[in-house]
């Protein structure tokens, strides 16, 4: 969507605006089975928290994780509190219904976030901490919603504390076995066709989710875990693998949003206007940035940083999902809860996610470091013993210039074609390479992974890279990542 990768607006909000217009004050059609809709936001959701999952750098969000954390837990916790009372002192919902608010509102949104800050100008650190909490928050406030919506809940704050912290090592147990059980699978088994990649991949994902819930764990957790590690791990088609992934949670994205604006009664939002925009304005000018300084300020972040992360906590169809949780319990005034809920969203998804470039250009932070790394896919050569890697270079990639010798690959390894400008033709030594070339590169299974760390550490680092002993030399020697 052009208009949405220019705005920064996530596209959610006009798939939103076709499903209430198809709807009951629309053209008409009727639907309101909540169970049906939380069951299909459920499936969508492990749908892209699989993509996020598949699509995020490990690199990129490995120095975000203790941040990360934090704000899933410490900072959910503050923003649920502070919310709740906003919601009974302001605007008179009991305290059982004041909690779900607070718990449904206060998980950012990984579609939103990973719609939004992919087409902003964010600093990798940041937008890494943004994407990672997105994906472990989810798990939490899950487990909050259930256990508030439960009409015969008791159990005191730190038995559910407890609860939730049991479930969430299950569910990151879960995840990363899943995950490097399939890594091993994938790696050492061919599959027919490299369409059943892509495939298996996203199948490994859901067992990961199913794993995680039969054992009374997180399964959002899992599925999202599971999806880091395989994502980031050497598997054929990967490329293949996170555009099918892509694809299909684009899918699950239009469904679902298209579903939740046909569950949506146009005349309940329109009086749920005034306690949205004061729910919301609370979450997001108090609770939020709150949340933030107290999460991050003993980690050191710059307060600069803390404005961004507290102006970038998007929301987006998992509040929204979740708000349908209580309604299929039959909590009081749930109906009244969903309606303020997918206005508040709406609203400040409006507001915010535009004016975080402008945001972050006025606190001047920026990204020093503009490379990108080249797209290397695997296809195995099985009877030959060896790959055939793919090698795409992007714009702004340090490879370019850089001669086909000077790339310092292994012996076993060899640039056999360059396609440039639509030619192809097999390079010399002293070929130069360009920005957008494609090249085909044909190397050993002993090497494979040698040249995979070389040819990346090229695109970083230039000819140059490893050249004094940092990462990028061609042993084969596994670098500490």
């Amino acid at each position: 969507m052009r208009l949405t990768s220019r705005t920064g607006l996530p596209s959610l909000l006009i798939y939103l605006a076709i499903g209430m217009g198809l709807g009951r004050d629309g053209l008409g059609v009727e639907f309101s089975d909540a169970e049906l809709a939380q069951v299909i936001g459920y499936a969508a959701l492990v749908v892209i928290l699989a993509e996020g999952g598949l699509s995020t750098r490990w690199r990129d969000i490995r120095p975000a994780i203790p941040a990360a954390t934090v704000l899933a837990t410490l900072g959910v916790g503050v923003s649920v509190g502070v919310t709740a009372a906003a919601a009974h002192y302001l605007i008179g919902l009991a305290w059982t219904p004041s909690l779900l608010m607070g718990a449904v509102v206060s998980s950012t949104d990984a579609a939103a976030v990973f719609s939004v800050l992919r087409r902003v100008p964010l600093p990798r650190r940041l937008a890494g901490t943004l994407e990672a909490e997105s994906g472990f928050n989810d798990a939490p406030v899950v487990i909050l919603v259930v256990a508030f919506s439960d009409p015969h809940h008791s159990t005191t704050w730190y038995v559910l504390l407890a609860v939730m912290a049991l479930e969430l090592a299950i569910g990151l147990v879960v995840g990363l076995v899943v995950g490097r059980l399939g890594e091993a699978a994938l790696r050492h088994v061919a599959l027919p066709a490299s369409g059943l990649y892509p495939i298996a991949v996203l199948a490994l994902a859901v067992l990961a989710y199913a794993g995680g819930a039969l054992l009374h764990g997180s399964g959002f957790l899992a599925v999202y875990v599971a999806a880091l590690v395989l994502g980031n791990a050497r598997l054929p088609h990967r490329p293949a693998t996170r555009g099918f992934a892509d694809g299909v949670a684009w899918v699950a994205q239009i469904g679902l949003f298209v579903l939740l604006g046909l569950l949506v009664d146009l005349n309940a939002l329109w009086h749920g206007l005034g306690p949205a925009l004061i729910v919301g304005g609370v979450l997001t000018l108090v609770a939020r940035p709150l949340s933030v300084m107290l999460s991050l300020a003993p980690l050191g972040r710059p307060w600069r940083e803390q404005v961004l992360l507290s102006w970038a906590g998007l929301r987006g169809a998992v509040p929204i999902v979740l708000a349908i949780i209580p309604m299929v319990a039959g909590v009081e005034d749930s109906d009244r809860i969903f309606s303020i809920v997918f206005v508040l969203v709406v609203v400040f998804t409006v507001v915010q996610g535009p004016t975080l470039p402008w945001l972050a250009g006025r606190l001047r932070i920026g990204e020093d470091e503009k490379t990108v790394d080249v797209d290397i896919e695997s296809a195995p050569l099985d009877r030959l013993r060896g790959h055939l890697l793919s090698v795409s270079i992007p714009s702004a990639s340090r490879m370019h210039g850089v001669e086909i010798r000077e790339l310092r690959l292994p012996p076993q390894a060899s640039v056999t074609l360059v396609v440039r400008d639509g030619n192809s033709f097999v390079p010399e030594p002293t070929t130069v390479l360009r920005w957008c070339d494609e090249l085909l590169v044909v190397a050993t299974d002993e090497v494979r992974d040698a040249v995979e760390r070389r040819l990346l550490a090229v695109g970083r680092g230039g000819k140059l890279a490893g050249w004094h002993g940092g990462r990028g030399s061609t042993g084969l020697r596994r670098p500490r990542e």
